[in-house]
């Protein structure tokens, strides 16, 4: 086991200026939407009017340029244009896997990158995007963990990495063609790349509410899943604010492995993380939580951490994914054995608990679960050349 890392990462995020020029509609919430209409010069009367037909062009049918939205007039859509923009991430690279796992590195303001994976099921596809660039924390088996963060993900940053991929997978409305003609390609969404989505946590929410709006991208709250490593004092509030689906990297049944795994449990606990758990799906109505384990030789894969585990979780509506460890260059564990695995599954099913082993996905593609990490390392930078580059703010 590797020795004591820190909580995070020594670092200090890197606030954006907002930029000149005209101001991108993509990640506004409703009022601040409406607002920005109204300051742009659209009658209050008709501003309701206005945002009800531009956030149905911008998140239903994915259309980003203002001239084609025909049920505006041609000066209202010139007078749109002048003020605004309809921005998201650029796809600057994919690579996609031999099981259809597509892997995006997506562009953002500042020249930043982050990565986006598309994980094709049956019946479903599953959308996994980063809310930070880099990551805050430093989980020792988590490949992300080891690049410094740079800065959090505006909400229109992560929104646009859903529509960036519903672009490259052709998956908005055609032309003539009503919503739900066809199946989705992306049906569920998982905040599960790259970043600490809790450490986000107004981003997040804002982007999210987009993501679930009826008028929006329209996902039931049920088809979306945030993925914390245990930020407690924001988990009520993401059942009050956000009420999507919970997961949690969990991945070991003691403090003292744990603190070494996922090191921000030296802040809240076990005991601190699993009080706020059980309150989760009270206040949000939600279904259960899902307790991520990732399966490492030795160090937290025996029938005692299996018993341990029950344990801990009596009395939360809960499934367990078991995640094999997917290895990475200079990883300091190994993947269990297979039979291991089984084993501590076998324990978890015969206690009533759902136990599914993740089928590793686009392993071949860094893809994998932990393995995301940007292709560029800005973020081993220093903070003043950071914001040379991308024109941020320094204090």
């Amino acid at each position: 086991m590797t020795a004591d890392a820190p909580i995070t990462q020594d670092f200090m995020t890197i606030p954006r200026k907002v930029p000149e020029g005209p101001r991108n509609l993509v990640g506004l919430p409703r009022p601040a939407f409406r607002e920005a209409l109204i300051a742009a010069g659209t009658p209050e009367k008709q501003a309701k009017m206005r945002e009800a037909q531009l956030w149905q062009w911008i998140y239903q049918r994915g259309v980003r340029d203002f001239a084609a939205m025909t049920n505006l007039s041609k000066a209202y859509r010139a007078q749109l244009a002048d003020a605004f923009v309809v921005e998201i991430p650029e796809i600057v690279s994919k690579e996609v896997s031999a099981d259809g796992t597509r892997k995006y590195l997506m562009r953002i303001a500042g020249g930043h990158e982050v990565e986006t994976v598309y994980i094709p099921e049956e019946g479903r596809g599953t959308l996994c995007i980063s809310s930070q660039v880099g990551c805050t924390l430093t989980c020792s088996f988590c490949h992300t963990g080891t690049q410094k963060l740079v800065r959090n993900l505006t909400a229109a940053e992560i929104v646009g990495q859903v529509m960036a991929a519903r672009d490259d997978l052709d998956d908005w409305p055609k032309p003539g063609e009503g919503m739900g003609e066809r199946p989705r390609l992306v049906s569920n969404i998982v905040l599960m790349g790259m970043g600490e989505p809790l450490y986000n946590f107004e981003n997040v929410r804002d982007a999210m509410k987009i993501a679930m709006d009826g008028e929006g991208i329209s996902l039931s709250r049920r088809r979306i899943t945030l993925s914390t490593s245990g930020v407690v004092p924001e988990i009520a509030r993401c059942a009050e604010e956000i009420g999507c689906l919970m997961a949690v990297s969990f991945h070991a049944t003691t403090d003292e492995v744990r603190d070494k795994l996922v090191p921000i449990n030296r802040k809240w606990n076990i005991a601190k993380l699993l009080e706020a758990l059980r309150a989760y799906p009270r206040l949000s109505n939600s279904e259960r939580i899902t307790f991520e384990y990732v399966m490492l030789k030795d160090v937290n894969d025996s029938d005692a951490d299996a018993r341990r585990l029950l344990k801990l979780i009596e009395g939360i509506p809960a499934k367990i994914n078991l995640i094999p460890f997917n290895e990475w260059p200079g990883a300091p564990y190994a993947r269990s054995d297979w039979d291991r695995i089984e084993a501590f599954a076998d324990i978890i099913y015969k206690a009533g608990y759902a136990a599914p082993i993740r089928t590793p996905r686009g392993e071949d593609i860094m893809a994998a679960c932990g393995q995301l990490k940007s292709a560029t390392e800005r973020a081993k930078k220093s903070r003043a050349e950071i914001a040379a580059e991308a024109g941020l703010s320094t204090p």
